[in-house]
């Protein structure tokens, strides 16, 4: 996988939303779910549900 600029926001995404995880509280867990959904379709790895 080339990652590029238009895949760089994404993998931010994810990788912010599973250091959110590792300190967890109940607002941390709502964006850290939310970083990881944007990442995950930013990255088209779920093209089938869009």
């Amino acid at each position: 996988m080339t990652i590029t600029i238009s895949n760089l926001q994404p993998v931010i995404a994810i990788i912010a939303g599973i250091l959110i995880l590792v300190m967890p509280r109940l607002l941390n867990y709502i964006v850290a779910i939310y970083l990881i959904a944007v990442g995950v379709l930013g990255l088209g790895l779920l093209r089938g549900l869009t």
